[in-house]
């Protein structure tokens, strides 16, 4: 397998996104197709672990995948040609926005423009839900599912549930895990 060059992750993750709306999590089904299926620089199960890690981190899934990534694949500096290609379009794209925004944020065109953004935007945000739900245990699903339920619905914040279940993932291990890896 050639080694991939900076500029390849450089310029994957920019097209990613120059190419995405509505956030991070719009951007991992992108990220998703191009590092596995298209390049071929990771393994689905490696992916979905470094995503895991990323969603862990603080700070934008899409930035913390990409260092991740970048890092997994050309070490340091591969982290930082890509996460340059990931945060780049933003900052150019809002740097514009703000110039010329304030002639036309009350264009007609331009409103409904970004309402008919809004609806893509929440599918392509759906999309990493069911790619992560696949191959799933269901009990594993479940808890998925009250965990959204008691955030959405309870209130609970999210940063509980993260601890807790990191502190259940590890409290498994140590205890009924190894017992099965016997």
């Amino acid at each position: 397998m050639e080694r991939t060059t900076l500029f390849e992750l450089f310029r994957s993750f920019f097209k990613i996104g120059l190419f995405t709306f509505g956030g991070g999590y719009a951007m991992v089904p992108l990220i998703e197709a191009e590092i596995i299926e298209r390049r071929r620089w990771l393994p689905q199960g490696e992916f979905l672990d470094l995503l895991t890690l990323a969603q862990s981190s603080p700070g934008p899934i899409a930035v913390n995948t990409s260092v991740f990534i970048g890092y997994k694949v050309r070490g340091l500096r591969g982290a930082v040609a890509a996460s340059l290609g990931a945060v780049l379009p933003s900052f150019l794209i809002i740097l514009i926005v703000a110039i010329f925004f304030a002639g036309i944020r009350h264009n007609p065109v331009v409103d409904a423009a970004f309402k008919g953004m809004r609806p893509a935007v929440v599918a392509l945000i759906v999309v990493p839900v069911f790619s992560l739900a696949r191959g799933m245990h269901p009990a594993l699903m479940a808890v998925a599912v009250l965990a959204a339920l008691a955030v959405w619905g309870l209130g609970w914040s999210p940063v509980l549930l993260i601890a807790a279940g990191a502190a259940a993932g590890i409290g498994w291990t140590l205890t009924i895990g190894k017992r099965l890896h016997k």
